[in-house]
């Protein structure tokens, strides 16, 4: 039974009533496990294509046999359920067969950012107690540095010639060679290549008892702010993400659809809405290993005619404004969640105008909620500017900071309470305790967001708690300027950050990314947000770069840009107070 959609009443679900028609008000997660889920489509679409990799395809009939081959190939290696691996791959059939087969072994997966170096690889692979490694052969040297200070006691490297068909699989190297790039792994000792390790294993797994309660994978997250924690997020967590998004999405059609997977799966928005979700729809998996490329983003959304293309708003805002993207034919892209930040409506409005009517629909989730728990309707009502309405099986409060519901309209942190929402962090249960709470028999996860929700149950995020900038005692959330900046016709990305001010405190500070050929000064910028906000939240100083700094996920890196913003000024501070020469 739902509860009343009155906006007032105490435990209200307004956005029931603005759900699409064929979006279910009740949600009952599957009890399955995700090697169940591939299992289960592999059984049924066996020859459906499941991933393709620069011309090369794989069907989940052999991607179900290559992760079965591998999970066998650990087990007998002395991997045993509970034991984490850690996987530094990017977007490659490599990945999925690992994660699969990881997870097949009763193991838990690790997700490993290849963009780390070497000290943060450290600390994940020791925070995490990983004594499994399989990695890309050209982040391998990463591992050399630090291999004596971690547990790991076998390593599986894997290259991309690995996964190309003949010709190309050969031409690679060469190209890697002439590029630079190139990096060769002789296999020894405890160091053998993946693929070759899979290839030669005959024997089926022996079988383990997995739950759907079990963690499947340790998501590290937490790493701008602070030390990264690992959430740990359970089969049921995973599955039950992914068949809520299926369900917001009401038209995908079984064995029919394309998604273009240039959102990375190590991050757990591609892992659940590029990934999983393509899994549980027998979808075919176009792999995009570097997302920059924007280039073979095109060709291949072109070539395989993607009907879905999940991403973040860097993405398509760099689609949007790439010189070459006229040239191509987008028009098969029917539906875009946007996730991982902000989506500027500028953005939104020119991506559903090149590719002639895709519907880009802003979303939210975090890493602790597997991650997604908001999303505007794909083809029914959407409010500008908002994240949209809870998932079936999703509930959301608006709280104070004494843990109470505040009234509609007004601002507070966010909690959300649903199957999706994480076990803990690994190893901590202080942190968990911080963000996971009981109330009214729900675990509801506070989320450390400032948002609002208006009378029909949308919500809105009006910033984190922790980037907030009190500039004289008033309040700015970086997120409104941004939105400003953004309006600038010279502006193609916007940060905006606070910084040490001596009389008020803080004061704003804009770092700007300029469009191709466009040309503004610092003073223009303050004008025109000058025409357009408060005089308190108008930029003190501009900064501008050629691109902004961005995570693996292309998520910009606000909380960088502060920190480099903010020694800047304090060192400009100092040189100014030393004694001159005389």
């Amino acid at each position: 039974m739902t509860s009343p959609t009155d906006p007032h009443h105490p435990h209200a679900r307004p956005w029931l009533a603005h759900y699409e028609q064929n979006v279910p008000h009740d949600f009952q997660p599957t009890p399955h496990t995700l090697p169940a889920l591939l299992q289960r489509t592999a059984q049924e679409y066996p020859k459906h294509t499941a991933l393709t990799f620069i011309g090369a395809r794989t069907s989940y009939a052999t991607l179900f046999k290559q992760a079965q081959q591998l999970a066998a190939a650990l087990q007998k290696m002395g991997v045993k359920p509970g034991d984490r691996v850690s996987v530094m791959l990017p977007n490659c059939p490599q990945f999925v067969i690992s994660f699969f087969g990881v997870l097949s072994a009763g193991a838990v997966v690790v997700n490993t950012s290849p963009l780390y170096t070497p000290h943060e690889l450290e600390h994940q692979l020791n925070d995490s107690g990983s004594e499994t490694l399989i990695i890309m052969d050209m982040f391998y040297p990463r591992y050399l540095e630090i291999q004596g200070r971690v547990p790991v006691k076998r390593v599986l490297v894997t290259g991309i010639q690995d996964a190309l068909s003949f010709p190309k699989n050969k031409l690679y190297p060469i190209k890697a060679r002439k590029d630079g790039t190139w990096v060769e792994v002789k296999p020894q000792g405890h160091v053998l290549n993946l693929m070759k390790v899979i290839d030669s294993q005959t024997a089926y797994p022996a079988a383990v008892d997995i739950q759907p309660q079990d963690v499947a994978l340790l998501q590290y997250t937490g790493g701008t702010t602070g030390v990264p924690k690992g959430a740990m997020l359970t089969h049921q967590n995973l599955v039950a993400n992914a068949e809520q998004s299926r369900l917001w999405m009401g038209d995908l059609r079984v064995g029919q659809e394309t998604t273009l997977a240039a959102i990375p799966f190590f991050h757990v928005y591609g892992m659940t809405v590029a990934m999983n979700l393509s899994v549980l729809m027998a979808a075919n998996m176009v792999l995009i290993p570097n997302a920059r490329d924007i280039k073979m983003v095109l060709s291949e959304i072109q070539k395989s005619k993607a009907t879905l293309f999940p991403g973040v708003p860097t993405l398509y805002n760099a689609i949007n404004n790439h010189p070459d993207t006229p040239r191509y034919d987008l028009s098969s892209i029917r539906a875009c969640i946007s996730g991982s930040a902000p989506l500027l409506l500028e953005t939104a409005h020119k991506f559903k105008w090149i590719t002639k009517g895709a519907n880009l629909v802003e979303g939210y989730g975090l890493t602790e909620s597997s991650p997604v728990t908001h999303v505007n309707p794909i083809f029914g009502e959407q409010q500008e500017g908002s994240i949209g309405l809870p998932l079936p099986g999703v509930d959301a409060l608006i709280m104070d900071d004494d843990g109470q519901p505040v009234p509609v309209g007004e601002r507070g942190e966010l909690w959300v309470s649903g199957p999706q929402v994480m076990k803990g962090y690994w190893q901590r249960p202080d942190e968990t305790a911080r963000v996971i709470v009981d109330k009214d028999g729900k675990r509801w996860l506070k989320t450390g967001d400032i948002a609002t929700m208006d009378e029909r149950g949308f919500f809105r995020i009006v910033d984190r708690k922790k980037d907030l900038i009190i500039a004289g005692g008033y309040n700015i959330y970086p997120r409104e300027v941004e939105e400003v900046l953004m309006m600038h016709p010279a502006v193609l990305e916007a940060a905006a950050v606070g910084v040490p001010d001596e009389y008020r405190g803080e004061s704003v500070h804009a770092v700007l990314a300029l469009k191709p050929g466009q040309t503004v000064t610092e003073q223009e910028i303050r004008d025109f947000c000058r025409a357009e906000l408060s005089a308190y939240k108008v930029p003190r100083s501009v900064e501008f770069r050629e691109e902004l700094p961005k995570t693996a996920a292309l998520k910009i890196l606000r909380r960088q840009l502060a920190d480099e913003a903010r020694e800047r000024i304090l060192a400009q501070r100092a040189e100014k107070n030393l004694p001159h020469d005389s």
